[in-house]
């Protein structure tokens, strides 16, 4: 009887040394995120955070991904920003709610694991994480032969962050007569990556190296931009007392996400033309020939962030808002909503 060859996880296509390189590059990156509050080492089977110095705390979590701008990561083999796009993201989301992030976790899965990939993309994670003073407490590794293109991967992230149940932001604070104040995006963030990539790389037929002029550097720079964290103005004026709602503009731009901070019975008035868009977008515009409703809901249009203040305190929000080296733009303001109307309306 002949002998049966011996099958190794290996000849299945997982290489468990690979992934036992990877996990001791991710857990010197992490380390470096790790605060006080840290309880237990990356390998344990769960993650350990001590929730100490709350009065009232609420704990607020969001999970997210970096959606199609992976793409652009695998077609020009750089790894190194996905990971700082997707903590800013997450902090984002959770930070318009009144939450300071305490702890992030990841998940990144692969085809076949490249320990230099997955240690690029950890540190940017890394990087978001300790900019945030949020710790990278664990997170997933997951080798899946068969499920991923040959140097593709997914990459997802967890964040749970806390606030003081009665500094909550939740839209009760949000009145008619409020001014809304636009921070500026560093360009697409993390949305509408799909468009973007079918328009300049396979309609207009750019690579990601191009160079154009109204640009002012190549494609690959422009989209590689890093999804900005708004963390400390908004902060800033929460802590001043002087924040009343925050909406993170992703995707659905501000049509979409400017409501999710507004009660019900108002609405937003927005001048177009109280901000200047990056080229970009027009770039964009010009070469899809986009409708403007669909332009403003695929983009942030260079707005990442509004906020709604009261107008007496818009000077004073202002003023911290300088301070920080934070440019603004008073983009518009809040108005009882009209019956059969839309939520925002653009003059």
């Amino acid at each position: 009887m002949a002998t049966r060859k011996q099958i190794l996880y290996q000849d299945a296509g997982v290489n468990i040394d690979e992934a036992d390189r990877a996990v001791s590059f991710i857990r010197k990156l992490a380390r470096g995120t790790f605060t006080p509050n840290v309880l237990t080492d990356i390998g344990a089977f769960g993650a350990s955070y001590r929730l100490q110095g709350w009065k009232d705390p609420v704990l607020i979590s969001s999970a997210d991904g970096v959606g199609t701008k992976l793409k652009v990561a695998f077609l020009t083999g750089r790894h190194d920003t996905v990971g700082e796009d997707l903590v800013n993201h997450c902090v984002n989301d959770i930070a318009v709610q009144g939450a300071v992030p305490l702890f992030f976790l990841d998940y990144f899965a692969v085809g076949k694991l490249d320990a230099r990939v997955a240690a690029e993309v950890v540190a940017g994670l890394a990087r978001g994480c300790r900019n945030n003073a949020c710790a990278l407490i664990g997170g997933e590794t997951a080798e899946m032969p068969g499920l991923y293109l040959p140097g593709e991967y997914d990459l997802a992230g967890f964040i749970v962050g806390a606030a003081e149940r009665a500094s909550l932001l939740d839209g009760r604070k949000v009145r008619a007569g409020d001014i809304l104040l636009g921070l500026p995006s560093s360009g697409l963030h993390t949305n509408g990556y799909s468009l973007a990539r079918k328009l300049l790389f396979e309609v207009a037929g750019y690579g990601p190296d191009t160079v154009l002029p109204e640009l002012g550097s190549s494609i690959a720079e422009e989209l590689f931009k890093v999804h900005r964290s708004y963390l400390r103005p908004i902060r800033e004026l929460l802590l001043a007392g002087l924040l009343h709602g925050a909406a993170h503009i992703t995707g659905g731009g501000i049509t979409d996400n400017t409501p999710r901070m507004l009660p019900k019975g108002l609405a937003v008035t927005v001048n177009s033309s109280s901000w200047p868009v990056p080229p970009v977008f027009d770039l964009l515009r010009r070469i899809g020939r986009i409708p403007e409703d669909d332009y403003r809901r695929t983009f942030n249009l260079g707005i990442g962030m509004i906020l709604a203040v009261a107008e007496r305190q818009a000077p004073r929000a202002g003023r911290i808002l300088k301070e920080l080296g934070e440019p603004y733009y008073e983009i518009g303001r809040v108005v009882p909503q009209r019956r059969g109307r839309s939520r925002v309306e653009y003059e």
